[in-house]
C-alpha cells in the first residue's frame, strides 16, 4: 500500500508499505479520505514531541475490504464495501478510565506507537492506503454520505463530547470563543440544544460564517472588552456554558470571566504553548464555577456524529473548505496553516 510517510518536519515521502491483514477479530479499511488537524499541522511542522517518521492521520472514512474469520461471528452486521470510520483511540479496555466510560483519556494510550516508536513508523496512520482495525472499533455509516463528510466524525465526536460535558440547556447563553473549523462545528451541535449562540471571532470572514451557519450574535474581541459585552448582552448575568476552542491560555482565563455563576467553562483546545497562567480560584469558589477539560471523542459520541451525519441531522458540508488529492500533501498542509481556511481533506486515491 502506499502511504504518506513524514520523515522530518516538512519533509513527506510517498512511502510503499506492506498492506495489513486482518487478524481474526480485525477489520481491513481502505481509507478514501482523510482530514488534516492541528496536530497533523503541528507535525508538518516539527512542533511537537512526537517521533519521526510519522504517517499522520486520523479524521478518516473508508469502505470494508476484508475481514478475519471471527468479525460475524454471531452476527451477519459487516460486509465487505460497506462505508466505514473507526475509533482511533487505542484504549487498553482494562483500567480503571476504561471500565468507567473514560475510554478517550485510557493513559496506556500515551505509550503506544502511536506517539513514539523508535526504529519504527509512529502515528495514527490515516494518511495510508489502508488501516487495520478492531471490528469492536468500526461504526458503520450510510453509504449515502460522501467520504469526506463522514471524515469529519472524528472532530464532530470531540466536539459532542464538549458538549455533553457543557449540557448546556434550552434557552441558556453559550459562547463559543473561536470561529475556526471547530468553532463552527460547536455551533451546528449547540443549535441542536436550543441555545442563544454567541462567538468570538476577530475575523470579519469567520464572524460572517458563523452568523451563516446558525450564530445568533458575532462579537469582535479586539474592538472591545470581551467579558464587559458579554455582561452587557446578558443583563449582567454572564454566559451559562463557554466552549473555549483557541489554544491560547490567556483566553481560557477569560473564559472563566465571561461564565455566570454556577456557569461551565469547557477547554475544549489544546494549549499550546502550555503556559502557566493566574487563575482567581476564590471567583471560582464563591460563584461555584465549573472549569472542565475535554480530549479525544468517546466510543459513544463516535456513535452519536455517525447518527447525526448518516441521518442526514446535520449537514457538516459548509465546514469543509477545500479537498486535495493526497499526492498533493505539501500544498494541503500549507493550505490548511493559512488562517483564513477551515477544515481541509485529502482524497486517497488509488
Amino acid at each position: 500500500m502506499k502511504a504518506l510517510v513524514m520523515t522530518a518536519p516538512r519533509t513527506v515521502e510517498l512511502t510503499e508499505l506492506p498492506t495489513p491483514v486482518p487478524g481474526d477479530d480485525e477489520i481491513l479499511i481502505r481509507i478514501r479520505a482523510c482530514g488534516i488537524c492541528m496536530n497533523d499541522m503541528r507535525d508538518y511542522a516539527g512542533n511537537c514531541s512526537y517521533s519521526y517518521p510519522r504517517i499522520g492521520g486520523h479524521e478518516f472514512s473508508g469502505d470494508i475490504v476484508a475481514m478475519g474469520k471471527d468479525v460475524n461471528h454471531y452476527h451477519d452486521r459487516f460486509h465487505i464495501g460497506q462505508r466505514v470510520v473507526s475509533y482511533i483511540i487505542d484504549n487498553c479496555g482494562q483500567c480503571y478510565h476504561c471500565k468507567n466510560g473514560f475510554e478517550n483519556v485510557c493513559p496506556d494510550f500515551a505509550h503506544t506507537d502511536t506517539y513514539l516508536n523508535p526504529g519504527g513508523i509512529s502515528g495514527f496512520k490515516g494518511f495510508s492506503q489502508y488501516y487495520l482495525a478492531k471490528a469492536n472499533d468500526v461504526y458503520i455509516c450510510n453509504d449515502e454520505i460522501p467520504y469526506e463528510q463522514l471524515a469529519m466524525v472524528e472532530p464532530l465526536a470531540c466536539v459532542l463530547t464538549a458538549v455533553n460535558r457543557g449540557n448546556p440547556q434550552f434557552g441558556d447563553d453559550v459562547l463559543i470563543i473561536g470561529g475556526g473549523s471547530m468553532g463552527l462545528m460547536f455551533i451546528l451541535m449547540c443549535k441542536l440544544k436550543g441555545v442563544r449562540i454567541i462567538v468570538s471571532e476577530p475575523r470579519e470572514d469567520r464572524r460572517k460564517k458563523a452568523l451563516e451557519l446558525g450564530a445568533d450574535i458575532v462579537i469582535d474581541p479586539l474592538s472591545c472588552d470581551l467579558k464587559e459585552e458579554i455582561m452587557r448582552l446578558t443583563d449582567g448575568v454572564g454566559v451559562q456554558t463557554v466552549f473555549d476552542t483557541i489554544e491560547i491560555p490567556e483566553l481560557a482565563v477569560q473564559a472563566v470571566d465571561c461564565a455566570s455563576v454556577c456557569g461551565t467553562v469547557v477547554l475544549y483546545s489544546s494549549m499550546h504553548p502550555n503556559t502557566p497562567m493566574p487563575l482567581d480560584l476564590g471567583k471560582i469558589h464563591t460563584m461555584q464555577k465549573t472549569l472542565a477539560g475535554i480530549q479525544n471523542g468517546s466510543l459513544k459520541t463516535f456513535w452519536q456524529a455517525v447518527q447525526l451525519l448518516s441521518k442526514k441531522i446535520v449537514d457538516i458540508s459548509p465546514v469543509i473548505d477545500k479537498v486535495f488529492d493526497y499526492k498533493d500533501i505539501d500544498a494541503a498542509m500549507e493550505y490548511a496553516m493559512r488562517p483564513d481556511t477551515y477544515k481541509v481533506v485529502i482524497q486517497i486515491t488509488d
